[in-house]
């Protein structure tokens, strides 16, 4: 929805190039994919296309892709930033419980 209320609800989409690198050693197992040219906002969502879905152990490779970002509305921006809060506070609350006595 290009329209006039795609601020509001989203799905203006994104074509870019995107770095990808991706480690499977016996230091580090991690998969980064860095969209260039554009600053994601909370509840946006990244598609990478033509990344391996894996490598051989031992192996730390990096290349370019191409990535489309999906863009969100006002909305889920929103509903996203405040979800997070939400659920950090959570993790303080289980985290300061006095601990229960027998």
């Amino acid at each position: 929805m290009n329209g006039p209320l795609a601020w509001l609800t989203g799905g203006r989409t994104v074509e870019v190039p995107c770095t990808v690198d991706i480690e499977q050693t016996f230091d580090s197992l991690h998969a980064h994919a860095i969209p260039e040219g554009v600053t994601l906002r909370p509840g946006d969502r990244v598609v990478v296309h033509g990344a391996p879905a894996g490598i051989p152990y031992g192996q730390a490779v990096s290349f370019t892709c191409r990535a489309t970002v999906y863009r969100a509305g006002w909305l889920q921006r929103v509903w996203t930033e405040a979800s997070a809060i939400l659920e950090l506070a959570d993790l303080y609350h289980c985290g300061f419980e006095p601990r229960e006595t027998p």
